[in-house]
């Protein structure tokens, strides 16, 4: 082993390390790992920002732009009325949901597809007095199969594509994917029709997670009365008395109108106070500000709800300015209007004090604001409306313009008319153009985190490659892989990269292990195709975590799944992805 060679395998460990501790997020890590390469030497400084100028990552922002588009254009909900009477039996809906999550993640990216199903799985769950967590889990997984069935599916195709035309020169093109892809789709739709029931029965029993929301259990009404030393100073002043435990989610006055208050409004005398926190914490407000509680201790939800505001449970998806903050730092009702009323983390609602509490991927948030403004401001926080269908992410679009800008762009790149980045870029602006997504949303819908973290590790890959690192690895795997027959090996690929995959970014692993699987398939004297879509099936088939894939993370709290749910389903799903995997990819891919 050479020097260089011992520096690249360090900075992919120390790659490994920082994503399994999860200290910083993914982007973060990969800059480090970047830095840490050009330090040692292994990455010239001149070429150290060389994969952001890989196509791949202008062809991924395009199609995060282009699936924005999609789902604000309401097309897809439009069709799930004409299938609504086909979601009544568990059977039937699981299957039918995930085919159809599974067919539009083909076109769009599987995130995107996921976000408009959602709510959708939850509404008929509830519609015929089933939990979630039978149909949510199942169509995360299906999310995945699908993305797998064209390039700009799912990111381990796009990548793969990209690290094929760096060894081979040429990349994948649009539905090179589609044969292998399409026979996994059918098999694990197959699996997931009746395997749902492989959920635990205590989570398939539990309430759906919206019903851990019992406004009544955490809201109180009180009277502010002449006499309060509280009248004519801040609603702020008076949650500071409660040391963040207590928060005035409404006003009502003026002949029963309710306001979302910000915290700089003046409380005026007879101010009926809506107060959100735990009963021990209301009744100690209330003897501190000299309040009277109206009625008993908690109001009804209904009592709530008016022409102004309302209040609407929602999942926080991928991207969210929400993540990593808390809702002090944020200042939700300053800049947004809304006032936070619980947390659930996992199905469990979290007790902790909601000001200081930092949001993660997949909690489920109840927000109460103006129902005019709702459907902005979700849109804006990156926030999936659960419990009330009526609320989109945005207001309805134009539905045909972006449908055309999809197909357009798919059949080109398709019949390699026009690279696929170009394709795609034209496509994102067409909506733009029409006005379907302002400037502002096309922004919004790209995933920057992952260009930073693509446009990073790209180097430190090819420097993986560069070095030796790569065919040194695939020198030591050498002596077991020639005694086995080319199916063994290419299962063995989809099977490592699996376990790999949760162990960091998805994105993270084709580029580890695309470099080695070609260059065991060079030693083996193989077609290096078979090797390379191994690879990319097994990086786009995690089912095994929540943490590997956003989808999985995605369904988490809405389902109420807990770390150890996953692999009850996913587990056998993995399986089947090998065991039909390897024979469609030598079937497709000869290696001869």
């Amino acid at each position: 082993m050479t020097l260089p060679q011992a520096l690249s395998f360090a900075v992919i460990g120390l790659l490994l390390v920082l994503f399994v501790w999860n200290r910083w997020r993914y982007d973060v890590v990969a800059l480090i790992g970047l830095l840490a390469a050009v330090a040692v030497g292994i990455v010239p400084a001149d070429r150290a920002f060389s994969g952001f100028s890989n196509p791949l990552l202008p062809l991924i922002a395009s199609a995060l732009v282009v699936s924005a588009a999609v789902a604000k254009s309401g097309a897809v909900e439009r069709l799930l009325r004409v299938m609504a009477p086909l979601l009544r039996s568990s059977n039937r809906a699981v299957f039918v949901l995930t085919g159809a999550v599974g067919v539009l993640s083909a076109v769009m990216k599987n995130v995107g597809a996921l976000a408009i199903f959602l709510p959708v799985a939850i509404q008929a769950a509830e519609r015929n007095r089933r939990s979630p967590s039978e149909l949510l889990m199942p169509l995360a997984f299906g999310s995945l199969l699908g993305g797998m069935m064209t390039l700009i599916g799912t990111s381990p195709n796009l990548i793969i594509s990209s690290m094929r035309q760096q060894l081979l020169g040429r990349p994948y093109a649009m539905f090179d994917f589609l044969p292998v892809g399409a026979g996994l789709f059918a098999a694990g739709l197959l699996f997931l029709a009746f395997g749902w029931r492989l959920i635990p029965r205590d989570r398939r029993g539990a309430r759906p997670p919206e019903a851990a929301f019992r406004i009544e259990d955490v809201l109180a009404e009180a009277r502010l009365p002449p006499d309060s030393p509280f009248v004519g100073r801040t609603v702020a002043a008076l949650e500071d008395v409660a040391e963040g435990d207590i928060t005035v989610a409404a006003i009502i006055r003026e002949n029963y109108r309710r306001y979302v208050p910000s915290g700089h409004w003046a409380l005026f005398a007879e101010d009926v106070l809506v107060l959100e926190g735990d009963p021990p914490a209301i009744d100690s407000l209330v003897a501190r500000a000299q309040l009277e509680l109206v009625g008993s201790k908690g109001v009804d939800e209904a009592a709530l709800r008016s022409a102004e505001v309302v209040p609407v449970e929602a999942v926080i998806s991928a991207g969210s300015l929400l993540i990593g903050a808390s809702p002090i730092e944020l200042r939700l009702r300053e800049r947004y209007g809304v006032s936070l009323l619980a947390i659930s983390r996992r199905g469990r609602r979290l007790v902790t004090r909601l000001r200081r509490a930092k949001f993660q991927m997949g909690d489920v948030v109840v927000l109460q604001g103006s129902a005019a403004a709702m459907p902005d401001t979700l849109a804006a926080l990156r926030c999936l409306p659960l419990a009330e269908r009526r609320l989109r992410l945005g207001r309805p679009r134009n539905a045909v313009v972006p449908l055309v800008a999809l197909a357009s762009a798919v059949v080109l790149a398709a019949g390699g008319l026009v690279p696929p980045a170009i394709a795609f870029t034209g496509a994102a602006l067409v909506p733009v153009v029409f006005g379907v997504l302002t400037v502002r949303e096309a922004y919004d819908g790209i995933e920057w985190p992952i260009l930073v973290l693509l446009g990073a590790l790209i180097p430190v890959g090819e420097a993986v490659h560069s070095t030796g690192g790569s065919q040194l690895v695939a020198q030591w795997l050498f002596p077991l892989a020639s005694h086995l027959p080319a199916l063994a090996v290419v299962a063995a690929l989809i099977l490592v990269t699996m376990l790999v995959t949760p162990l960091m970014h998805h994105a993270a692993a084709v580029i580890v292990m695309a470099p080695i699987a070609a260059s065991l398939a060079a030693r083996l004297g193989l077609h290096p195709d078979a090797f390379l879509m191994a690879v990319a099936v097994g990086a786009g088939s995690d089912f095994l975590t929540p943490i590997g894939h956003q989808c999985n993370t995605l369904v988490m709290g809405p389902g109420g799944y807990r770390f150890g749910d996953y692999w009850r389903l996913g587990l056998p799903l993995s399986l089947l992805v090998v065991l039909c995997g390897a024979p469609l990819i030598l079937l497709v891919w000869p290696v001869n």
